[in-house]
Parts: structure tokens; C-alpha cells; sequence
């Protein structure tokens, strides 16, 4: 696994499946053994499967077995009427204009919202990309494969939900593992994307729970780690952008660290960055700061010379840039103990 992250860290081959593999690999949804393969991934999507059939269902269906199975026990079944349920039949939870908390139309309501706010953020992940927008078929298959994770996640983790850029964070997973040219693999891209995505997302939850903003594992927390060490790799800098020019890099780095950087260059780009990002055996956090500090020092001239709004058009705004140069910077920024 060590020569594996050595490799992907300086960036993983597009084509023949490579990096859809190397990145299961090194997220662990994948183990080492490759013996263990067939059968720990026949588990896993097994597994999403069920989650699906049990968190996708409308309760409508919910309530429709409910009544199909009192119909067909016989130690139930009382008269030769209709066979529907009578009111006092069918259980309160059960019922559409039941308000109790554990009533499944009751948060069947509560859902919508959440989901209609899923649908809107499918609809606009990369418009540019025919991968994910338009009306070909193709496209709406992977809209809904990106619907079906974000609900299933959103229902599975009651305490973040949905938050929107989920869809942003994503969407490269789901590209990579629905274009591996093995066709067994690509057709279960949904299930494997499902899991990974849980992965990542597990190292950055904490960026998406609003209650922890402030803490010290929250987002806020992330953002001044990421000004301190501006400050230990190149003072000047820091100092005209927070002191001088009273730039809060809250206003560019939140997009930055809580989108993993998915905005802020092309498609192609940002799955090299993840490349490196993902190798970190640390996990990626240190390795995204690197690369946010390095993004601002291989601009430091133009930002140097610039003001409050030059500065934040700029940075806002990332201009293109070699991104094999700047993840070398950013290699070049840990220190000798992470090396």
C-alpha cells in the first residue's frame, strides 16, 4: 500500500480503470488482499441495495404491504369482504395524516424538503459536463444514481442530513468508477460510489454539522489552521492578506476546503489533486491545507500588489495554473516530522 500512495500521489494514469481502482484502494473500500475482492464487494453492494429498498420505498408502498400481508395470513383473515383494512385496522404510524414522530408519513414529509433541495443540486453538477447534464439517457441514469446515494446518505446520517455540495463532492467519485472499462465494475459504480463517498465524507463530516462551526473540529477551526500556516511558510504574505488588506480567508477558503477544491479547476485537474489528496496515509485534510496555502504563495506577486477586492475577485476566481508545479509547492510545505 506505501508504493501504491507514493505512485498516486503524483498523479494516476486516466486511462484502463487505474484509478478507479487505486482509489478504492486507498479509501479502503477495497483491501489490500486481492483475493478478498469479489466476495467483500459482493457484500458491500448487496448491502446498498438493501439500504435502497428499505429507505427509498414511499410509504405509500409501505402502507400497501403492510395491508398485503394482514390480507394473506389466515389467522387474520376474518371475512370473505374486499380484504381492505377497516380504520381501526391500520396502525396510527401508518396512517397519512398521522403527526407522531415515528409515523413514516410524517417523515416521508420531512424528507421532501431535503429531497427537492437533493434534485435541485443534481440538476446543476457540471453543466459542462454531458457525463451529468442534458437529457440523454445516459445523463438522467447518472442524475438518478447521484439522487439515490445523496438521499440514502442524507437517511442513514440524521445528524448532517443533506448539505449542500454533497452533490460537488460526489460527483467525482461516481465519474471515475462509471467509467471504468470493466464493465462488471462500471455497472455497480452506484453501490461502490455510495460507500467511498461515506469515506471521504467521514474525515470532513464535521465541516457539515453547523453545530460544531465553531469548535475546534469545525470549519472555522479548519480555515484558521490553514492561515496559520500561511503565516509559518511566508509571513509577508499572511500579513498583507489579514492584517493589511483585512482579507478573512473565510471569504474564499470555505469554498475551498469544503468543496475539496472540486471548483476551483477543471474536471481533469481537480481528479489529479484528488489523486494526491486520497494518498495521504494521514488522511486528506493536511494534504488539502497544503495545496489551499500553496494556491495563495504561487500567486503571492498578484496578491502582494493587490487590494481588499482585487484580491478577493482573485482568489475567488483561482486563475489556471500547472497543477503538477503546484502540488509539488505543496509537497514542499510539510514539515520534516510528515515527510
Amino acid at each position: 500500500m506505501r508504493e501504491i500512495r507514493r505512485i498516486a500521489s503524483q498523479g494516476i494514469p486516466d486511462g484502463g480503470g487505474v484509478r478507479s481502482t487505486v482509489w478504492k484502494l486507498l479509501l479502503g473500500y477495497l483491501p489490500p488482499d486481492r483475493s478478498l475482492w469479489s466476495s467483500d464487494l459482493a457484500k458491500k453492494r448487496s448491502q446498498y441495495k438493501h439500504f435502497k429498498e428499505e429507505l427509498l420505498m414511499n410509504p405509500s408502498e409501505i402502507t400497501r404491504r403492510f395491508e398485503k400481508s394482514a390480507i394473506c395470513d389466515p389467522d387474520d383473515y376474518k371475512s370473505e369482504s374486499s380484504g381492505l383494512l377497516s380504520r381501526s385496522e391500520i396502525p396510527q404510524g401508518e396512517h397519512p395524516l398521522s403527526l407522531g414522530k415515528s409515523s413514516v408519513w410524517n417523515q416521508f414529509f420531512q424528507d421532501t424538503e431535503i429531497i427537492e433541495q437533493i434534485d435541485r443540486d443534481v440538476k446543476r453538477t457540471h453543466p459542462d459536463l454531458h457525463f451529468f447534464s442534458g437529457d440523454s439517457p445516459f445523463a438522467k441514469s447518472n442524475q438518478e444514481a447521484l439522487r439515490n446515494i445523496l438521499i440514502v446518505f442524507a437517511k442513514l446520517n440524521p445528524g448532517i442530513r443533506y448539505v449542500q455540495g454533497m452533490n460537488e463532492i460526489l460527483a467525482p467519485l461516481f465519474y471515475v468508477f462509471r467509467n471504468d472499462p470493466d464493465e462488471d465494475y462500471a455497472v455497480s459504480a452506484e453501490a461502490d460510489t455510495f460507500f467511498c463517498f461515506v469515506e471521504i465524507l467521514s474525515g470532513f463530516r464535521d465541516h457539515f454539522c453547523q453545530q460544531l462551526d465553531n469548535s475546534v473540529v469545525g470549519i472555522r477551526s479548519t480555515i484558521s489552521k490553514l492561515s496559520q500556516l500561511l503565516k509559518e511558510h511566508d509571513e509577508e504574505l499572511w500579513r498583507h492578506l489579514e492584517v493589511t488588506t483585512k482579507v478573512n480567508p473565510q471569504f474564499y477558503a470555505f469554498r475551498w476546503i469544503t468543496l475539496l477544491l472540486t471548483q476551483e479547476f477543471n474536471f481533469a485537474d481537480s481528479l489529479h489533486i484528488w489523486d494526491t489528496l486520497l494518498s495521504d496515509p494521514e488522511g486528506p485534510q493536511e494534504t488539502l491545507l497544503r495545496v489551499c496555502c500553496a494556491m495563495l504563495i504561487l500567486i503571492r506577486r498578484r496578491l502582494l500588489a493587490g487590494d481588499f477586492t482585487s484580491i478577493l475577485k482573485l482568489l475567488q476566481n483561482y486563475p489556471p495554473t500547472n497543477i503538477s508545479h503546484l502540488l509539488y509547492v505543496a509537497n514542499k510545505l510539510r514539515t520534516p516530522s510528515s515527510s
